[in-house]
C-alpha cells in the first residue's frame, strides 16, 4: 500500500487543510518536510470568522476554496468523535477527496511506508497473537488507516463499549479499579455503569484544574481515593504544563506547575488491584515499566490506550507480555477520527 504522503505528492487537485490547532501544526510540518504544497486552511462555517489567521494563513470556508479551485483534496487536521462532525465529513467526501492523516500525538515517528517496512515483522507478530477475530480485523484496519489516511478503515472496525465490557472485561462486583488519566471522572462513571458494586476506586489525574472537577464529580462515591499526580516509571516531582484539558501533561520547565510523579507500584504496593485503565498521554510504556511488580503479582485486567505514538501498536503488547506472557490480548477501536480511542485489553 502506498502511504498517504507519497500519494499526496502526485495528486492533481489542490490540497487544503480542514481545521486549525495542534493537529494542523503537525500536518503542515510533515507537508513542508516532504515538499508537498497545500493551498490553505478552512474551518467549519461556525468557526470561520473574518480576519482569523492560522500560521499566517487566512482561515477561510470550504466554499471559498470550492469557488476558487472546484474539486479539492481535503486533509482533516483535528480529532473528533462527535456525530455532527462525522456528518460534516460525509458531506465533504461526497464532493471531494478526503483524508485524515495519521500524525502521532506525541513523538516524532511517522507511521509511513518506511516505518512500517522496518517494523512489519513486529506488527505481524502482534496481529498473530491477538485473541479474537474482531481484534485481528481491528488491528489490520488501524494499520491500513495509519498508512493511507483513508477513514473507511476506521469506520469498518468501529466497536461499542458495551461489547468490550460484556465480552472482554466481564467485571465483577468485587473489582479494585485503578483509573490512570481519570480526567473529570468520565471513565469512573463508565466503570460504574457496568458494576453493581466494587471494592475500591483509585482515580489518578495530573492536571490540577481538572482534578478539582474530578473531586466534585466523585464526591458521593464510597471507597474512592483521588490522586493528583503524573504516572511514570519512577517517583519524584517535575514541572508539568497544566492547561485544564486532555493532552496537557508534557514537561514544561518554565511555565509548568510542580507536580508529583508516581508509579503504579508505589500506589498499589501489596494491596492488590483487579482492573487498570491507562490513558496517560503518551506515557503508556513508562506506566507499564512502573507497574511491573503489580502486573507480575496480581495480573490485573488492563485497558491501555495505544494511539498516542506510532510505536504503541507493537511496543505496548511487547512490554506487557515481557512481564507476564499469560495474558490474552484484545484490540478495539471506538468511533473517532483519526484513530484515537483505540485500545488494547489484557485479560
Amino acid at each position: 500500500m502506498t502511504d498517504l504522503w507519497t500519494y499526496l505528492k502526485g495528486v492533481k487537485t489542490p490540497i487544503v487543510l480542514y481545521g486549525t490547532g495542534n493537529g494542523a501544526d503537525k500536518i503542515i510540518d510533515v507537508l513542508n518536510r516532504k515538499g508537498i504544497e497545500f493551498k490553505g486552511v478552512f474551518a467549519s462555517d461556525e468557526f470561520s470568522r473574518p480576519n482569523k489567521f492560522f500560521r499566517n494563513l487566512p482561515v477561510l470556508t470550504l466554499e471559498d476554496f470550492e469557488k476558487q479551485y472546484g474539486k479539492l483534496t481535503v486533509l482533516m487536521c483535528f480529532g473528533s468523535s462527535r456525530q455532527e462532525v462525522f456528518g460534516n465529513i460525509k458531506r465533504i467526501t461526497e464532493k471531494h477527496e478526503f483524508f485524515a492523516p495519521d500524525v502521532p500525538v506525541y513523538g516524532d515517528v511517522l507511521f509511513d511506508n518506511e516505518f512500517y517496512r522496518q517494523t512489519k515483522v513486529a506488527h505481524d507478530f502482534v496481529c498473530g497473537i491477538l485473541a479474537d477475530e474482531i481484534s485481528k480485523h481491528t488491528f489490520e484496519n488501524i494499520v491500513n488507516y495509519k498508512l493511507s489516511g483513508d477513514i473507511k478503515y476506521l469506520f469498518s472496525c468501529e466497536n461499542s463499549i458495551d461489547e468490550s465490557y460484556g465480552n472482554i472485561l466481564n467485571l465483577t462486583d468485587n473489582e479494585t479499579y485503578l483509573d490512570l488519566g481519570a480526567y473529570r471522572g468520565d471513565t469512573v462513571a463508565e466503570f460504574l455503569q457496568y458494576t453493581k458494586d466494587y471494592n475500591k476506586i483509585y482515580a489518578v489525574e495530573p492536571d490540577k484544574k481538572t482534578f478539582l472537577k474530578l473531586q466534585k464529580n466523585t464526591e458521593d462515591l464510597k471507597n474512592t481515593e483521588l490522586i493528583n499526580a503524573v504516572i511514570s516509571d519512577k517517583c519524584g516531582t517535575a514541572m508539568f504544563s497544566m492547561k485544564g484539558s486532555r493532552g496537557s501533561f508534557l514537561p514544561d520547565k518554565e511555565k509548568g506547575v510542580q507536580t508529583d510523579i508516581l508509579t503504579v507500584d508505589s500506589i498499589i504496593g501489596d494491596k492488590g488491584v483487579t482492573y487498570i485503565k491507562a490513558d496517560v498521554e503518551g506515557a503508556e510504556l513508562r506506566f507499564i515499566k512502573g507497574a511491573e511488580k503489580t502486573i507480575k503479582n496480581f495480573k490485573p485486567k488492563m485497558q491501555i490506550a495505544c494511539y498516542h505514538r506510532s510505536e504503541d501498536l507493537i511496543k505496548i503488547p511487547e512490554a506487557v507480555l515481557s512481564i507476564r506472557s499469560d495474558y490474552k490480548v484484545y484490540m478495539r477501536h471506538y468511533p473517532s477520527v483519526p484513530a484515537w480511542d483505540t485500545v488494547y485489553y489484557f485479560i
